[in-house]
């Protein structure tokens, strides 16, 4: 059955795209596509927080985000291999992505007002003060180093879902579907036309904010 719609597809492997490209550019010292990049990853990540209001039930927030008992209880059991298998994201993976959406939307941001001090500023960086660039800076710097590890623990677990779950994730993102069973609910498809529009204020947001507001 369709569990992911196309719209969380694209983003999904559009942002994996996007990350490698900033990561390398950025230790390229190709600075200017680094920053093509991150203001195309800040739409993307603005898009994917409207469409977890407005997409379908596993690409809702409500649909995938639980409380603390449920996610303890879910790794729990896990660990005694008796956890119960979910269609979309899972209790800890729910938590994971929205982590990783968080920390990538906060390097797009922060990359906006920082600076390397010698040739090249942040579109935004002339709106705050040097000391609190230079913060915003490190952090950046820093925050790379915890995507890699969330990334890192992201691939594990995936691989571990293969292995020895035999749930093929990254299939189930490229093709939408993943094979339901009896007790299973299908999810209503979230409207391309709604996704359309959603993507569109998205660019139209941070774009049109940078070009008022950058230098």
């Amino acid at each position: 059955m369709r569990v992911w719609d196309l719209p969380t597809r694209l983003f999904h492997w559009g942002l994996v795209v996007l990350i490698v490209f900033s990561f390398v550019t950025g230790k390229m010292g190709r600075i200017e596509w680094h920053m093509y990049s991150g203001k195309v990853i800040l739409a993307l990540v603005l898009f994917r927080v409207l469409w977890g209001f407005a997409g379908n039930e596993h690409a809702r927030f409500a649909g995938f985000l639980r409380g603390p008992g449920e996610t303890i209880g879910y790794a729990l059991a896990t660990v005694r291999g008796t956890a119960q298998r979910y269609l979309g994201h899972n209790p800890m993976g729910g938590w994971s992505a929205l982590a990783m959406v968080l920390l990538i939307g906060f390097q797009a941001i922060s990359g906006m007002f920082a600076t390397d001090d010698i040739y090249t500023d942040g579109p935004l960086k002339y709106l705050v003060s040097d000391d609190t660039s230079k913060r915003l800076t490190t952090l950046h710097r820093y925050g790379v180093n915890v995507l890699l590890v969330l990334v890192g623990l992201h691939v594990a677990a995936v691989l571990f879902y293969l292995l020895v779950k035999k749930d093929n994730l990254v299939g189930a993102m490229v093709t939408g579907r993943k094979r339901a069973t009896a007790a299973t609910a299908a999810a209503a498809g979230g409207s391309a036309v709604t996704a359309v529009l959603l993507l569109a204020v998205s660019l139209a947001i941070v774009l049109g904010g940078l070009a008022i507001y950058g230098k």
